[in-house]
């Protein structure tokens, strides 16, 4: 029965040896996850849709708890019916990382008992950081302290999560929420293990996804969320994406225009690529320096702060900051950016 199977694996996070750190164990929050009724909860808005399922703003009619639930998409929609694995996945991944400041906390499972469809009850932090950028805030950039925070918070979020062995493939505004406990990353319906075998197929969304994945890079691994990082961070000081392309072709067209063309010194793994060269020619008047300071000169962000956006916007994985390292980054430690 689904139910059976959801529950099991809510309740057998320790089994998933592979979303462990040898070093940082999963906490064994999972005895505290339960199947309850969805009459308990009162639907009483709607705040987003992904990719597996819609997310509703509900109440407990007992407590008064405001709170996020995430239905899986019926078949009868025009969305592809979500399976049960793919939310016994999401539930594994949550329980695995559940606990941490900046990843959005699962309550517990509901389940309709009419239908008997399944909705993951996560806590409710706030809007969307794209909600909040683009149309509170009308485009109006984030000033530089404000990011350093947010980005701050978001990578310990994502220091957790690859602890864990978990890629989360779809870091993005929409996917960060925010409130008077901070920012926090939410919507693992994508997520992944490293410890899975390759290939891995393509995930994310396009303005944000990094161009290994885009050139079809089959073993990759945390440092696809890393890029998206860099693209939220650049966002949230320019108000806009920094890349935006229409399709494969023009996203790695418009990345390249700013970061400069690959080379043997600058990216020497470039042509090893499966898609390389094959998905678009790179117009002439593409430049092979880096443009990306002209962007944000220093009267945008300080000579700290972009060290930390360039290192996160590197097309060579091998300079790529991990989380961990981006964390050590004096844009973090000293008080004040230089």
């Amino acid at each position: 029965m689904a139910v059976k199977r959801v529950a099991a694996a809510a309740c057998a996070v320790d089994s998933f040896a592979d979303l462990q750190s040898t070093s940082s164990p999963a906490p064994r929050s999972c005895k505290r996850s339960r199947i309850c009724c969805s009459d308990e909860y009162e639907e009483t808005g709607v705040l987003g849709e992904g990719g597996f399922g819609l997310v509703v703003m509900a109440r407990h009619r007992a407590t008064g708890e405001i709170v996020a639930v995430k239905a899986l998409h019926p078949a009868s929609t025009k969305k592809p019916a979500a399976d049960v694995g793919d939310m016994m996945r999401e539930v594994a991944f949550l329980a695995a990382c559940r606990g941490h400041r900046s990843l959005v906390n699962l309550r517990e499972l509901s389940c309709d008992p009419a239908t008997n469809e399944l909705s993951l009850v996560m806590e409710y932090v706030g809007p969307s950081l794209h909600h909040v950028l683009h149309e509170q805030r009308g485009g109006s950039p984030f000033p530089e302290a404000e990011v350093r925070c947010a980005m701050r918070e978001l990578l310990h979020g994502a220091e957790h999560m690859h602890s864990r062995r978990i890629v989360h493939r779809d870091i993005k505004l929409r996917n960060i929420v925010i409130g008077e406990g901070g920012v926090k990353i939410c919507d693992l319906g994508l997520a992944m293990s490293t410890s899975e075998t390759p290939p891995y197929g393509r995930c994310g969304t396009l303005r944000y996804m990094a161009p290994e994945v885009i050139l079809g890079k089959p073993d990759y691994d945390t440092k696809v969320d890393m890029w998206s990082l860099g693209c939220v961070m650049a966002e949230l000081l320019a108000g806009k994406p920094l890349f935006d392309g229409d399709d494969d072709g023009d996203q790695l067209c418009q990345i390249f225009d700013v970061l400069g063309l690959p080379g043997c010194s600058t990216w020497p793994a470039y042509k090893s690529l499966p898609l390389a060269g094959k998905l678009v020619k790179l117009p002439r008047d593409i430049r092979s320096c880096n443009r990306l300071r002209k962007l944000f000169p220093e009267g945008c962000l300080s000579r700290q702060g972009f060290q930390v956006l360039r290192k996160l916007l590197s097309c060579n994985i091998d300079n790529r900051l991990s989380a961990s390292a981006a964390l050590r980054h004096p844009w973090f430690t000293d008080d004040a950016p230089s």
